[in-house]
């Protein structure tokens, strides 16, 4: 008998739906009495802190045994595809655990009963944790000031071109232009576009980077600066990136950062030490905040000395031993969503930041790179390895070989599916 090599295994039981299988007076739950009709519905949600069926509206929950229940949402669970039963090979957005001890931290009363109408007086551990985490990215990323204040990445993406067209607004200059790498992460030219710039699209080299002196011909007094992701979409890292900011910075412009890729260099090397002028951190991608499904996130943004008068509000600030909050100047671009943001997210990255230290920090970004290049060797006689160069945290294979023979992309990851495997990253770049 052939071996079944399929990831399933055991009976794949079709049920019925939950309220089509349910049967009158038959419950699950035991309300201290054989008379369930005696209790009340408001003592059956004194005792149990739920809601039972009345007789207005029979059919608010099914009535099922708790035998048939418990099987039928430990079925539906084998449903899902879970970081607890498999592995995510997605890209940097998934690269990293997200350890169950950062989400019962997250859960702690003193975290979860706050309130941001609270005084601040209330707040003083809560700031804390901002005001510390805000030192610990500022340290990680190479800035002078974090704000902690965008919702997401793409918000954070949206401060920092806010801060650049406002810094160059106040100095006199209407810039019309930015550049943007082929190789940069999808959002930066539609951010871009959005602040009304004209994106200037920069060609990638043989080796997968930009090319210097193609920034050095484009690069002229209409061009507010440059987006770029480092390593980048490719997973290759940036090499010239020191250089090309020197270029765009003697011109007048503002090199913008996406921290996308932050997993490949924290704790190895700093962006800001690069020569990026601002950046957004995905805390979902690198420091253990869930934001999968479109959920809450954190996007920080971190600046450069020139830049961070421009950073949005609020920025927790440390006097003593009170923490206070810092509605900004004139200057700062302001509030770009409401009180703290999501403060759940932040304490995720501070406990991930604390639990793992500086050394843990570094050997999380060499797993990644490490992994990453596991990969590439394992494949590259199996599939199109786009560049040779080595890559960092994230490999770029394609379906150059299969299609000769008719197997496309989308094939193979529909085969992978089969076998319990979470297929790769498709179509982008």
């Amino acid at each position: 008998m052939r071996e079944n090599t399929m990831a399933s295994s055991g009976l794949e039981i079709n049920e019925a739906l939950i309220f089509e299988r349910s049967q009158r007076n038959i419950s699950g739950v035991d309300f201290f009495t054989s008379d369930a009709s005696s209790i009340t519905d408001q003592e059956a949600m004194s005792a149990l802190g739920t809601v039972i069926r009345t007789a207005n509206d029979p059919y608010l929950l099914p009535e099922i045994g708790e035998p048939d229940a418990v099987r039928h949402y430990t079925r539906l669970s084998k449903k899902n595809f879970s970081i607890d039963t498999h592995s995510y090979p997605l890209g940097s957005c998934t690269m990293k655990y997200n350890p169950k001890l950062h989400e019962w931290v997250a859960r702690l009363p003193g975290f979860l009963a706050l309130h941001p109408y609270m005084p601040t007086d209330l707040l003083q551990h809560a700031l804390k944790i901002c005001s510390e985490l805000q030192g610990y990215l500022a340290e990680i990323g190479g800035f002078h000031a974090i704000s902690l204040a965008p919702s997401a990445g793409a918000q954070g993406e949206f401060a920092g071109l806010a801060m650049i067209k406002k810094a160059l607004l106040m100095r006199g200059e209407k810039r019309s232009k930015i550049l943007v790498p082929k190789s940069a992460h999808g959002t930066n030219p539609a951010t871009a576009a959005f602040f009304g710039y004209e994106v200037v699209s920069l060609d990638i080299g043989p080796d997968g980077r930009m090319i210097l002196s193609q920034v050095r011909d484009l690069m002229d007094d209409s061009c507010a600066g440059l987006m770029v992701t480092n390593p980048n979409t490719l997973g290759i890292f940036e090499s010239e990136l020191a250089l090309i900011a020197r270029i765009i910075h003697d011109r007048g412009g503002y090199v913008y950062g996406d921290g996308a890729n932050l997993n490949a260099l924290m704790g190895i090397t700093r962006p800001g030490d690069m020569g990026i002028d601002v950046m957004h951190f995905n805390l979902h991608k690198t420091m253990t905040t869930p934001h999968g499904g479109g959920g809450p996130g954190c996007g920080a943004v971190g600046a450069c000395l020139e830049l961070a008068p421009y950073l949005p509000t609020p920025i927790i600030k440390h006097a003593g031993d009170r923490y206070d909050i810092d509605d900004g100047g004139e200057q700062s671009i302001g509030r770009i969503r409401s009180f703290f943001s999501n403060f759940g997210m932040m304490v995720r990255a501070y406990t991930y930041i604390r639990s793992l230290g500086a050394d843990g920090l570094k050997q999380a970004s060499q797993y990644a790179v490490l992994n990453a290049n596991y990969v590439k060797e394992k494949l590259k006689n199996h599939y199109h390895v786009a560049y040779q160069e080595d890559c960092l945290h994230e490999v770029v294979l394609s379906d150059k070989y299969q299609a000769e023979q008719g197997v496309l992309a989308l094939d193979i990851a529909k085969r992978l599916i089969d076998y319990g495997i979470h297929p790769p990253t498709m179509y982008f770049p």
